[in-house]
């Protein structure tokens, strides 16, 4: 899912600055494109690809987390202490 999201960041890299330049080239299809359609569609994708990238990085933190053992005893463990001793009387 990373890599999906980086390789999404730099295609909406690249749209924002051929729109930004010359807007008919991304948006071939209008007949009459704009520089504020170019930043909303920009700004749609750089959302679309910071929420890939972070599910992504929560998608594998909690894979390596299951990978790893789990420690039962969070707990410390109790240490016996002797007694004192009671003074012999006579």
């Amino acid at each position: 899912m990373i890599p999906g999201a980086i390789d999404l960041g730099i295609i909406t890299i690249l749209f924002f600055v051929l729109g930004m330049i010359k807007p008919k080239w991304p948006l071939f299809f209008m007949e009459n494109p704009s520089r504020f359609i170019i930043l909303v569609i920009t700004t749609i994708l750089f959302m679309i690809t910071a929420t890939l990238y972070g599910e992504g990085l929560r998608r594998e933190k909690l894979e390596n987390a299951a990978k790893q053992p789990i420690s039962h005893s969070t707990a410390p463990v109790p240490v016996p202490v002797p007694a004192p001793e009671k003074p012999v009387t006579k």
